[in-house]
């Protein structure tokens, strides 16, 4: 067991969030041009928030599972 603040472990889920966003959301973009469905409804949750406040929901989304592993590594 490493000795690491739960500071540390935010942080480095927050790098692994970003870092994943960028390549998820191309992946989705390539399946809306594929099945024909909007790009900008899906970022933005079915038009229900602005662009932005859409891509930072999907960057809470993104956050939960990457600070399980973020804990996970640097308690391992």
């Amino acid at each position: 067991m490493r000795n690491v603040t739960y500071a540390q472990i935010l942080v480095m889920a927050a790098i692994v969030a970003t870092l994943f966003l960028v390549p998820a959301a191309g992946l989705v973009w390539m399946a809306c041009a594929l099945l024909g469905a909007s790009f900008e409804s899906v970022v933005t949750l079915g038009n229900s928030l602005s662009a932005p406040a859409g891509v930072s929901a999907w960057w809470a989304i993104a956050f939960v599972p990457a600070f399980g592993y973020a804990a996970f590594m640097l308690y391992e």
